[in-house]
């Protein structure tokens, strides 16, 4: 009796270890862009974070999908990018109705200034449409970036389906899903690297980073996810520490004054 107790206990136990790993791995990524999605509604300015981290993480997840047509991994990793490309819709929604706001009041100050007429504001607008690489994901409406999206899925998808039974074409599809996601904190190593400075990086938020792509390498290694998941995964983990490093290392000089391109790049792995 005291045992079939013991197995139930220890079943449950193991149930709700389960659930909470699995609510971690699905919306354990989007985690740190709360605080940022609170800090730009409060603050109605979006000047400090990229929405190229938009790009890279839609990219990324979208192909992470299709990869699964191809090779089939667990569905919790699906949840998870179907969960981050509605994060990234909802940043990017944010992001350009506050931008454009802040371009009409901007727009409005300087006709002001001038003794224009408040009626006679105009912001130019830039949409994807007009097809014009120098205003690339600088639109300005949120339906742009959304067509821009569907776009790339439907010619991605069509191009799947065409190289569907082509292994090498796969396995390439998974690589290069993961491994955009894997060299997002690239450009923070680098601006440090540049810069010989960590001031104005929150070191709570790099750990954060650190110990979420740990759980998920770990995850992708125990339930034997395709190989290009946990190298791509190990490649992030490796990423996080040398810029964990670099606070440590930079920690022993004098802190350079803060620059914008150490600002923007901080945001580009989304404080």
């Amino acid at each position: 009796m005291e045992e079939e107790v013991f197995e139930q206990v220890v079943g449950v136990f193991h149930s709700l270890v389960w659930w909470v790993a699995a609510g971690a791995m699905v919306f354990g990524g989007v985690v740190p862009y709360v605080p940022q999605y609170r800090d730009i509604r409060r603050s109605q300015n979006a000047e400090g974070f990229s929405t190229y981290v938009c790009l890279v993480l839609l990219v990324a997840n979208i192909l992470r999908i299709l990869f699964r047509f191809g090779r089939y991994f667990d569905t919790l990793l699906l949840l998870q990018s179907a969960v981050m490309i509605a994060t990234m819709l909802v940043m990017l929604n944010l992001c350009t109705g506050v931008r454009m706001a802040s371009d009409l009041n901007t727009k409005r100050r300087s006709f002001i200034a001038t003794d224009g007429k408040d009626e006679d504001v105009r912001v130019p607008k830039r949409t994807f449409l007009d097809f014009d690489w120098n205003h690339f994901w600088s639109w300005s409406h949120f339906l742009d970036y959304v067509q821009c999206v569907l776009a790339f899925t439907l010619v991605a998808a069509y191009v799947t389906y065409l190289l569907l039974d082509s292994a090498v074409f796969v396995e390439t599809l998974g690589f290069l899903a993961v491994f955009t996601e894997a060299m997002l904190g690239t450009p923070q190593l680098h601006c440090n690297y540049q810069n010989k400075s960590t001031e104005g990086m929150s070191i709570k938020m790099v750990l954060m980073w650190t110990s979420g792509d740990t759980f998920k390498t770990v995850y992708f290694l125990l339930t034997q996810a395709p190989v290009q998941f946990w190298t791509c995964g190990l490649l992030q983990v490796f990423v996080d520490f040398a810029i964990l490093f670099q606070v440590y290392y930079y920690s022993r000089y004098p802190q350079k004054p803060l620059s914008h391109a150490v600002s923007h790049a901080t945001s580009a792995k989304a404080l």
